[in-house]
């Protein structure tokens, strides 16, 4: 670009940004290496709500400098990376998803000092930060959708998708996702109120995949990608890590049968993924319901997360002889690229694991080893780690609530935090936890430990699987490196065949019996070369 037409964008850039009142400027590349340890994506991660996780200030809500003073905890479980959902803010006040400025911290988490200093702590530590970017969609309140409501002739109408006469057909999880933009019965915090249905040839119908509070951006506007494309960038330059890239299969809808993970979708999920590891060392997963295989190929979005996977990996945890067969198989195709969960943030995922196994710490167990030791990225959902409840609510609030730290909650000194404290904190609480040697955490952290010092557990091929009965076992090998590890589901002892140079790892001290698992239990062992 030559000097007089970089001025020319500049100028455009900063009216536009004074008449929308966020920052459309455009931000040039500043890719520096990365001063993470190599292999830090391969590590394992922890999903975080800022919001729930620490409150620094008192006012019962979660933030920067609270998960800052974390990190020394997060540390000594082990993680290499944290995905904070997320940050920037949102007029949802709550999960984040509902941007109003790509480039600004949500003022309830702090700001954008707080984050320079997570950023350096963390790296600090040898951990790794992605954050959560919202593509698709803004908010309603977003300043330039609200722009372009007040003025149909205003420069950021091309911004968002428009149709007088949507058509019939369109069912978006058994929504009509068309609104009119003239009617406002709802709240902007994203509860309707009595929509009413689209009066056909308004020029105020907008396209919204997740609701009328979340418009959806034109994603066929060069200008909007190149928005999206500064903003990543605003974020890379001050030393984030990576991102997770939300509902990437949704960028570019064709009509009412063909909306659904688009040809276009996947060519702009590349674009972004190459824009991000441009940047050396820079990791990048997305969420993909449609087809999470085809997005975790390095061509596409080189991460994306293993849904579904999660369900059987909870239903072997159960008994269910079926899913260990269907989780062995499974992973003789998963690229190692996938991203491994019990459940996160949304209820479709599941309860917390802890209500989904009903408190059976040993079947809680066999579910964390059954992603922990196995190919991908796994990330531990906040609390999972501690065995942490769900509460009461609708929706994903079960989900979310503040981080259980002490006996009494340890999240805020405010005695009304945003959302009520899990019920079963008095002993699943990281303090507690923490000090406890047999405790949930301290199994969590010995298997991230194990698997942070072996190649082979870290970035090995699986090989050699079996599944008898409710026995499953399996090879990691990297290298001259070969690990076994057999996980038996059932409730009876299982009967195994240990190859005759295979040393103990896990449990210390060794069990007692070479020719049998017990039930309920794990075992790992290191095969020497002969």
């Amino acid at each position: 670009m030559n000097i007089s037409k970089l001025l020319t964008t500049v100028a455009l850039a900063s009216a536009l940004t004074a008449q929308a009142q966020i920052d459309t400027r455009p931000v040039p590349p500043q890719p520096r290496a990365s001063t993470l340890p190599a292999n830090w994506q391969h590590g394992v991660f922890m999903e975080v709500f800022v919001r729930g996780y620490q409150d620094s200030d008192g006012d019962g809500i979660g933030d920067l400098r609270g998960l800052t003073k974390r990190l020394d905890y997060l540390q000594k479980l082990g993680v290499s990376g944290l995905w904070l959902m997320p940050i920037t803010a949102s007029s949802d006040h709550d999960h984040g998803y509902a941007t109003t400025d790509y480039r600004g911290i949500e003022p309830q988490y702090g700001t954008l000092a707080d984050f320079d200093v997570l950023i350096r702590e963390a790296h600090k530590r040898g951990i790794g930060i992605v954050m959560d970017y919202v593509i698709n969609h803004a908010s309603y309140q977003f300043p330039p959708f609200q722009q372009a409501l007040a003025d149909r002739n205003s420069p950021w109408r091309s911004w968002f998708v428009w149709n007088p006469e949507p058509g019939p057909g369109w069912d978006i999880w058994g929504k009509y996702p068309w609104y009119d933009g003239a009617t406002k019965p709802w709240d902007w915090t994203g509860e309707r109120k009595d929509l009413p249905p689209i009066k056909p040839g308004s020029p105020d119908i907008f396209f919204g995949t997740f609701g009328p509070h979340m418009p959806d951006f034109n994603l066929r506007n060069p200008v909007v990608v190149q928005y999206h494309e500064d903003s990543l960038r605003f974020w890379l330059n001050r030393g984030l890590d990576g991102y997770r890239l939300d509902a990437v299969p949704h960028l570019i809808e064709n009509n009412a049968k063909d909306w659904n993970d688009q040809p276009e979708s996947r060519v702009l999920t590349k674009h972004f993924q190459d824009l991000i590891k441009s940047y050396p060392g820079r990791y990048v997963v997305c969420e993909a319901t449609a087809e999470p295989i085809a997005y975790g190929d390095p061509g596409l979005c080189g991460g994306a997360f293993a849904f579904n996977q999660n369900y059987e990996i909870v239903k072997a945890a159960k008994g269910d002889a079926t899913a260990v067969h269907k989780m062995a198989d499974y992973y003789r195709t998963m690229s190692p690229t996938m991203a491994t969960f019990l459940h996160n943030h949304d209820i479709f995922t599941g309860q917390r694991l802890w209500d989904q196994l009903h408190g059976d710490e040993a079947r809680y167990r066999l579910a964390a080893a059954s992603y922990l030791l196995l190919p991908g990225t796994p990330f531990i959902y906040y609390g999972e780690e501690v065995g942490q409840a769900g509460i009461d609510g609708k929706g994903d609030d079960p989900l979310r609530s503040p981080m259980s730290w002490t006996p009494a909650g340890g999240f805020s000194t405010s005695d009304k935090p945003f959302r009520p404290l899990s019920l079963n904190r008095s002993r699943h609480n990281a303090e507690t936890q923490t000090r406890e040697a047999g405790s949930l955490f301290n199994f969590y952290r010995e298997l991230i430990a194990l698997r942070r010092a072996s190649p082979a557990l870290t970035l090995g091929r699986y090989e050699a699987d079996r599944v008898e009965g409710k026995l499953w076992t399996f090879q990691r090998v990297q290298g001259a490196e070969r690990m076994l590890v057999a996980i038996n589901y059932g409730d009876e002892p299982a009967p195994i065949d240990l190859p005759a140079r295979s040393r103990p790892l896990y449990p210390k001290p060794p069990a007692a019996s070479r020719t049998t698992v017990p039930p309920l239990s794990l075992r790992i062992y290191r095969m020497e070369a002969p």
